[in-house]
């Protein structure tokens, strides 16, 4: 049996595979101990822990510790005259017209920064030796009065050579053996001192609460029989054994969207589709991805809460317009929705738990398209008079009725969203017409047909059970291991052989890793450069096939760079100019020997008509239709009700269930 489990904002969803039988559940979120919902989402589905053989976990535990900086207590170790990097970082300003803009503060205290004596130059040579000495007498009995949990060692240049940042952590391990240590060398080891440290200590910050989630839920396991192997999703849309994340929980962070991006690429693909756009409406947000053949594009750093996190993530925009969003009105009398969220609790008015401030889920329930008697399949009843009264002020706000102003929310949410697969597409050089929208998540059906029309998509793939796809991708990933390193070199004729060289080093230690962890197999490996011309501030990513690296010469890597150059910037530089490799990504990659397949679950069983409120006023009689028993067609407008979601088929559209069980929308000609 294996079973995925992802923890979201809002609900806690859990796909089982035994064999040829499936089973989906949903269960709230419980946002102050995460480990509980994940367990009840097992006893929901009636899973004995004791026969699961493959366990695999998504949360957003790191992530919400950042936000909400609920982390451990941190100390910052850092070479003598750079104490203050974390408070200077860049010379950048994100708000040029905030008059009281403030850089983002950090989860450290400058109390809790602490200089050593030491100095590398940028090649990894030793200029001034680590005085261990200053650490025995000074660092460590100041640590050790510090009651911290954690320390985060950044030492300049460490990224050229690591044995400074070894040896310190080798003495303060050994004089506080209970104290966490995060070396950047071996979390983030590539150039650019900020941004190393930055993640130093965000993965200082949150490996003790990742690590006591994981253990409680551990322990709950273990109790209940499980003996299984225990794997957890990553941001890069691979997993990894939980053992590994005790090493660098920050590859964690993105965990959930991830996966649903996985779901979403392996679903599509059933149907032959691999150039895609998805976007994952849950509970507190939507987060968005472009996936060209089948493959979504990695960035090599992202940020939360303005924090730069120098790790591999999939690239995905977010933007807070999830079913918990808030609808609210501003100080200039503008209607808004997000980013704050009613998330797990109290919830949305509807949801009877005490939350009185309208929602999207709220919206939905006003106009028709969520009916409380279908909600997860007739096993939630939500109450519409709240979602109704949740409204009144904002309609009196707007000079609109009730009904007027949830369809206003509705459109505000579609916009919110069409912008945010602009900036994965439009904004890259993509037409998002080259693409089917693949929506998920408990709301995405609602308003994808509305996405669709606003940007010109001509088909809408709609997967089975869309309310867990991030569960379902977490069955559905391969175990992956991005390595990230600093190797600047000139692009020469010696380039190549040093390219080969540094890849044979990554390879062997990545096999090495794997088999430690159990990974036993076949793998495949991927490397990447990142270029740029001699003198440019950013780079650009260049991916070498493993095929083309053996023959690979100065002038194809030359063109590889060129070609990649004019992709980004419509220009491939000037004649004659010299351009330099400055890191290296390299990834290994375990495939699943079989992918999962889930049916639809058996959900809401009503026929008949519906009242929907449409955008331009009318009232519309929608054809009530239940998604497990559905494999016609159907034209707009209609509800197709399944457990985890309803896809609503506006006028103009129909809607069809293909081979693969995936839900098909295209305009109706």
């Amino acid at each position: 049996m294996r079973v995925g489990i992802e923890v979201g904002g809002t609900f806690t969803d859990l796909v089982a595979l035994d064999g040829g039988r499936a089973v989906v559940a949903k269960v709230p979120s419980t946002p102050r101990s995460p480990d509980i919902g994940a367990f009840n989402a097992l006893i929901a589905g009636n899973v004995p822990s004791g026969a699961v053989t493959d366990l695999v976990h998504g949360s957003t535990v790191a992530t919400n510790a950042i936000l909400e900086r609920r982390g451990a207590k941190v100390a910052f170790v850092t070479t003598r005259g750079f104490r203050d990097i974390l408070f200077m970082q860049r010379h950048d300003r994100r708000s040029i017209y905030d008059l009281r803009y403030a850089k983002p503060e950090p989860p450290v205290r400058r109390r809790d920064c602490f200089e050593v004596t030491e100095r590398l130059d940028a090649r990894g040579n030793i200029v001034l030796p680590l005085d261990e000495a200053e650490v025995a007498r000074m660092l460590i009995p100041a640590l050790a009065a510090g009651g911290y949990a954690a320390v985060a060692i950044c030492l300049l240049s460490s990224y050229a050579s690591p044995l400074h940042e070894m040896r310190l952590a080798e003495l303060i391990g050994a004089a506080l053996p209970d104290i966490r240590i995060a070396p950047s060398h071996a979390i983030a080891p590539e150039f650019r001192e900020y941004e190393r440290a930055s993640t130093a200590v965000l993965s200082a910050y949150v490996q003790p609460v990742i690590d006591g989630y994981l253990d409680r839920f551990g322990e709950r396991l273990a109790q209940a029989g499980f003996t299984g192997r225990f794997s957890v999703m990553q941001s890069n849309g691979g997993r990894l054994p939980a053992v590994a994340m005790r090493r660098n929980a920050i590859t964690a962070l993105f965990s959930g969207p991830a996966a649903g991006v996985v779901g979403a690429i392996r679903q599509a693909g059933r149907s032959g589709r691999g150039d895609l756009i998805t976007f994952d409406m849950g509970g507190t947000s939507t987060d968005v991805s472009l996936v060209q053949k089948g493959e979504a594009a990695l960035a090599p750093e992202t940020e939360v809460d303005g924090l730069p996190i120098r790790t591999p993530v999939l690239d995905i925009v977010s933007v807070g317009a999830g079913g918990g969003s808030l609808v609210w009105i501003d100080e200039g009398g503008m209607l808004r929705v997000g980013p704050r969220s009613a998330g797990a609790d109290p919830g949305p008015a509807c949801y009877r738990r005490g939350g009185t401030l309208p929602t999207v889920t709220d919206a939905h329930v006003v106009r028709g398209t969520i009916r409380p008697e279908s909600f997860l399949g007739g096993t939630m009843s939500l109450d519409a008079d709240a979602a109704h009264r949740a409204f009144e002020e904002v309609a009196a706000r707007l000079g609109t009725d009730v009904r007027g102003a949830a369809a206003a929310a509705i459109r505000l949410a579609v916009a919110n969203i069409v912008r945010a697969i602009q900036l994965v597409s439009t904004e890259r050089g993509r037409d998002p017409r080259d693409y089917a929208l693949v929506p998920f998540g408990g709301a995405g059906p609602l308003l994808a047909a509305e996405i669709a029309e606003e940007l010109g998509i001509a088909e809408i793939l709609v997967p089975p059970n869309p309310g867990v796809i991030s569960a379902l991708g977490l069955l559905s990933a391969d175990y992956v291991k991005v390595y990230g390193v600093t190797r600047r070199m000139a692009l020469d004729d010696a380039a190549p052989d040093a390219l080969r060289a540094a890849e044979a080093r990554l390879r062997a230690t990545a096999s090495d890793e794997f088999r430690g962890l159990g990974l036993d197999g076949a793998l495949e490996y991927g490397l990447e450069a990142d270029m740029r011309f001699v003198g440019q501030a950013f780079e650009i990513p260049v991916a070498i096939e493993e095929a083309a690296l053996k023959g690979l010469t100065e002038g194809a890597l030359a063109e590889r760079f060129t070609a990649a150059h004019r992709r980004v910037y419509l220009h491939g530089g000037e004649p004659g100019r010299k351009s330099e490799i400055v890191s290296l990504r390299y990834s290994v990659r375990r495939r699943l020997d079989t992918l999962p397949e889930v049916k639809e679950r058996d959900g809401a069983d009503r026929t008949g008509t519906a009242p929907i409120r449409a955008a331009d006023g009318r009232t519309l009689e929608a054809r009530l239709v239940p998604a497990a028993r559905f494999s016609d067609a159907v034209t707009g407008p209609a509800l197709i009700e399944g457990y985890s979601s309803t896809a609503w088929v506006p006028e103009g559209w129909i809607a069809r269930r293909d081979e693969a069980g995936n839900l098909i929308l295209r305009r109706d000609a």
